[in-house]
């Protein structure tokens, strides 16, 4: 987010992911899957119409999609498009953060934390926890979690994604109204996650749950964030995060 918002300029539009549309709230958003660019480059097969023209007629296009995909280069480079191509992860032996990556990518040199303004409405005196992420290996023990909420001394609303088998789970399709949601919590925990950055991003406390990824890299950012890693997550126990969580609450 800081890197595509240091990017723009008296028009621009910002190709992502569906269901990443909702949060792109400075610039026109279209859906990668809606342009008909994934079919660029495919052999055998035409780009919708008009494709072509409307990517040349932007004066500048980075991109951070076809990494992965040589026809799709060379097809833009026959057609003489104006794109830049930038590397889409970090070199985890670097050790910058991902976001500081992207953002020194397109001439950027601050510190770069996520940021998401949203209408939270009333404030409310509940925890929210996220139990699950994009990966197995990533998530702490969910009777852990449990364990977590008894012992918080506070009301708990449980979070997770459509595909995320919770029964008592609130759950959203649109990605920004989760994260005006997830404003209203008086602090969250949860893995590494998509969900965990968005309360990050619209200043919700956050307990973050890291094991084997690096939290130097793809953390969290923000003075309301703390960090609790394991050199595996079984190491990390049920009173370290709900003293994390009294601490940043109380801090």
């Amino acid at each position: 987010m800081p890197a595509i918002t240091h990017l723009q300029a008296e028009y621009t539009e910002v190709w992502v992911p569906s269901a990443v549309v909702p949060l792109i709230r400075f610039a026109e958003a279209r859906a990668i899957a809606s342009t008909g660019i994934d079919l660029l480059g495919l052999p055998g097969v035409q780009p919708p119409v008009g494709l072509i023209e409307k990517l040349r007629s932007f004066d500048s296009i980075v991109s951070w999609y076809g990494t992965n995909r040589a026809e799709f280069r060379e097809r833009v480079r026959e057609l003489e498009l104006p794109f830049r191509f930038l590397t889409a992860l970090p070199d985890p032996n670097a050790k910058i953060h991902a976001a500081d990556f992207f953002l020194r990518q397109v001439g950027g040199d601050a510190f770069a934390v996520p940021r998401l303004d949203c209408d939270p409405g009333t404030p409310g005196d509940f925890a929210v926890i996220h139990p699950f992420s994009g990966s197995e290996r990533k998530n702490w023990p969910l009777e852990r979690f449990r364990e977590v909420a008894e012992k918080l001394g506070m009301p708990v609303r449980w979070c997770a994604g459509a595909e995320e088998s919770l029964d008592e789970a609130v759950r959203f399709e649109n990605l920004y109204e989760l994260a005006c949601w997830l404003a209203t919590a008086r602090v969250y925990i949860g893995n590494d996650s998509g969900i965990t950055h968005l309360a990050a991003a619209v200043g919700t406390l956050v307990v973050a749950i890291f094991g084997p990824t690096d939290p130097v890299v793809w953390g969290p950012r923000g003075d309301c964030v703390r960090v609790v890693r394991g050199a595996s997550l079984d190491q990390i126990g049920v009173v370290e995060i709900v003293d994390a969580a009294q601490r940043i609450m109380s801090s």
